[in-house]
């Protein structure tokens, strides 16, 4: 046993370990500060899925050098300047997007979140739930065309840019009027951030789902074109027959009633209840687990 000690304390005597001072370790709180940031924000933009394409191929290249595919691995090397410049192009809006928001960022608030209480966290209220469903079945009846688009996780921003700046609380009679034949916004989509109208006449992305009826225009198609490439809501007013649709995921649910409408808006909402004060979150877990160690 002695011996064994003695051939411990001597290997580990032979180890030279770095030496860390404490700007090393501000160095370590920042980057990690950083890269946790960074991945926040990704996740609510069209980047996490670009991201999510880029690690798969990554994968694909360490399988290329691990079985020692020459061919793969020397085409790689010589194209390695023209992937980090194509990387650059395909992350521009949003690595622009990222600088902007870092100059409006208040990052001592992030860092010290001491908001207190309880609060309901949702994307919308119950009202502008109310005010959609209204104002969607009142064109429906008059078979004014409308497209909606609500977002959820991912922004919206590019498609918010081809529009018109509104920022305005969401009503019923706002969104009618929006809508209303000859009036200069009738014209494309409207997109809706929590509880406001954020741009009125922006442009989608058309689908190519072949699967789709021949029958179906224009607004159909982009409904569920933007539907293909985000997690948004889009509701359709139809103005050939004043029917109301929802396209989701890529795919297009016709036809639905009021009851329906709101099922769909209430899953969208994602209402629950969050605790704000991490604080006295911290504190309520320490006192649990000292309470624990004294029973």
């Amino acid at each position: 046993m002695r011996n064994i000690t003695d051939i411990l304390a001597r290997y580990l005597s032979d180890i030279n370990l770095p030496s860390v001072s404490i700007i090393d370790i501000i160095e370590i709180i920042l980057i990690t500060f950083f890269v946790y940031q960074f991945m926040v924000w990704i996740k609510f933009t069209r980047a996490y899925t670009l991201l999510k394409g880029l690690l798969v191929i990554g994968a694909f290249f360490i399988i290329a050098y691990i079985f020692k595919m020459n061919t793969i691995l020397w085409i790689v090397s010589k194209l390695a300047s023209a992937l980090i410049t194509a990387i650059v192009v395909i992350f521009q809006p949003e690595l622009r997007k990222v600088v902007e928001q870092l100059g409006q960022k208040k990052i001592m608030a992030s860092i010290f979140p001491f908001d207190s209480g309880k609060e309901v966290k949702e994307r919308f209220t119950d009202k502008t739930v109310n005010e959609l469903i209204k104002a969607c079945f009142d064109m429906a009846e008059v078979k004014t065309g409308a497209l909606i688009v609500i977002e959820q996780e991912i922004r919206l921003d590019e498609y918010v840019r081809t529009g018109i700046n509104v920022d305005a609380l969401l009503t019923s009679q706002l969104l009618i009027n929006i809508f209303e034949h000859n009036t200069p916004l009738h014209d494309g989509a409207v997109i809706v951030r929590g509880n406001r109208i954020v741009a009125a006449t922006c442009y989608l992305p058309l689908s190519d789902n072949m699967e789709l009826s021949k029958q179906l225009g224009t607004r159909h198609r982009a409904g569920v074109g933007i539907s293909e490439v985000t997690d948004s809501v889009t509701i359709i007013v139809s103005e050939e027959t004043g029917q109301v649709s929802v396209a989701q995921n890529g795919r297009l649910l016709r036809n639905i009633s009021s009851s329906q409408l709101r099922e769909v808006l209430e899953k969208a909402q994602n209402k629950k209840i969050v605790d704000n004060n991490k604080l006295r979150q911290l504190l309520k877990g320490r006192v649990k687990h000292e309470e624990k160690n004294r029973k």
